[in-house]
């Protein structure tokens, strides 16, 4: 099986003044992944090292650059899945972790359960060697200006809820195993304590050898309404393409709960497709050592993975 990974910087609104920003974001992650599979590396090894380096990355809300809850704080939630075995591990709302997506693969690893949260899960982060990160580290000044701006009494929730942010990545090894990843900071200004779609299985992600993996973006409570990660596995399993079954389940979330969104997708023969019903979306893909990316509908840049390497470091 010949390697392949997608990720998604999330669906939403991206500021023109982003753009250039999301898209290295995107690619990088996306190197990085198929860095581990051309070295004949795991998917699960590869989905956690592009959602770590969206994590690390200010320009995604996820991580440092996460959006901050009503009180001023950073909340994550991630999850991360095998699609072999169909275990599973997640967080939700932690707190002073720099890279929840490790804490999750460590609950999937190292605990009986498939997700802890708060308290919980700080506990273990501890019982497990992960260093504390001051909450402060992770809040970007955009971040604490748009918790500000939102506080107005004049501010419009549903504006600030297009401009989402969360990060994932699906990929299939050499093995033909697949795996997906997702992670995020959630809706800027939400309630202590909520937990979106991201640590949900079958909501912000979904990995099945049968059929493939899938990570999701968008408006989290409408996500979870129609379970979108494991719907578009169910329209792969009925014969519909990794394409086909995204723009069908993410038209049925619109027509059905009225929510946007989008989706990565890979099956189990190596097809893939990155899709969203939101303006704009960063995603990149690796696959045949040729990089693919965009924001806009129909936009795809491609670069060789050896061109794309060298100039990592000035921009794609």
């Amino acid at each position: 099986m010949k390697p392949v990974i997608v990720v998604h910087g999330g669906a939403g609104r991206i500021f023109k003044e982003r753009e250039e920003g999301s898209r290295a974001g995107v690619a990088r992650a996306a190197l990085r992944g198929y860095g581990i599979l051309k070295q004949g590396g795991s998917a699960l090894d590869a989905v956690e090292e592009a959602v770590r380096s969206m994590e690390d990355d200010p320009h995604f809300n996820a991580g440092c650059g996460s959006v901050l809850n009503e009180k001023g704080e950073v909340e994550m939630d991630a999850i991360i899945m095998d699609g072999k075995t169909l275990d599973s591990g997640a967080v939700s709302a932690v707190k002073c972790i720099a890279n929840p997506i490790k804490l999750a693969r460590l609950v999937m690893e190292k605990t009986k359960h498939m997700l802890l949260t708060d308290r919980g899960a700080h506990l273990f982060a501890r019982a497990m060697g992960i260093p504390e990160t001051p909450g402060e580290k992770l809040i970007t000044e955009r971040s604490r200006e748009r918790w500000k701006k939102n506080l107005e009494p004049d501010s419009n929730p549903e504006e600030f809820q297009k401009d989402l942010g969360t990060v994932g990545a699906v990929a299939i090894d050499s093995e033909g195993n697949v795996a997906c990843a997702t992670s995020t900071g959630g809706l800027s200004n939400k309630l202590i304590g909520r937990v979106g779609d991201t640590a949900c299985i079958g909501s912000g992600g979904y990995a099945d050898n049968h059929s493939g993996a899938t990570s999701t973006t968008g408006h989290g409570e409408s996500i979870m309404k129609v379970v979108l990660a494991r719907l578009i596995l169910y329209h792969m399993e009925q014969g519909l393409s990794p394409e086909m079954a995204a723009d069908t389940a993410l038209d049925y979330m619109k027509t059905r709960v009225g929510g946007l969104g989008g989706v990565i997708v890979v099956n189990n023969s190596g097809q893939w497709a990155a899709r969203f019903s939101t303006k704009q979306m960063s995603w990149a893909t690796v696959k045949d050592d040729q990089l693919h990316y965009g924001i806009y509908a129909g936009e795809r840049h491609t670069k060789s993975v050896d061109e794309a390497l060298t100039f990592e470091s000035e921009g794609f």
